[in-house]
């Protein structure tokens, strides 16, 4: 059975390995140098994940997929961010948990970014709730828009309606 829980130290290498496994599919999508910084990038991020929840989806021990969950007001360094995996039909379980610990810590939102060549992923993200929210767009090189996406945790007010 699969397991939604909080990365522990041991996992640091297969974190990366999973992550670096779900990536590769899209170094034939960007030109050399630009995947270059971008598998450096996920190094980088993957070594401190500073203010960062990390959360895995494991199976007897072994890890399925992970997500790091950013603290609301955390600054995040363009192009980094979270790093959300669509792996064997952990990601949806793994958003879930973004969303609740989120919600739970009184945010207002959820945000996310994502590329068109991760459309697998975003058609995960739309299905959820998320909505595409340019303002949240960057460049990362000429021709690769990252997309910014987000998803309102705050629930529908109930009126009753007096009469």
């Amino acid at each position: 059975m699969t397991a939604i829980r909080d990365a522990r130290p041991g996992d640091r290498a297969a974190i990366l390995a999973v992550t670096l496994a779900a990536y590769d599919q899209y170094a034939a999508a960007l030109p050399p140098p630009l995947w270059l910084l971008y598998r450096q990038n996920i190094h980088a991020t993957l070594a401190d994940v500073g203010p960062a929840a990390q959360i895995v989806a494991a199976d007897e021990g072994a890890i399925l997929g992970a997500v790091l969950l950013l603290p609301a007001g955390a600054v995040m360094e363009k192009p980094g961010g979270a790093i959300t995996l669509e792996w064997k039909g952990v990601a949806r379980r793994l958003m879930n948990e973004c969303i609740q610990r989120a919600r739970a810590a009184g945010a207002p939102a959820l945000t996310l970014h994502t590329t068109d060549m991760m459309a697998a992923a975003m058609r995960l993200y739309e299905r959820m709730g998320f909505a595409h929210a340019p303002e949240l767009d960057f460049s990362l090189a000429p021709g690769i828009t990252v997309k910014g996406y987000k998803i309102s945790l705050t629930l529908p007010s109930t009126r009753r309606r007096e009469g």
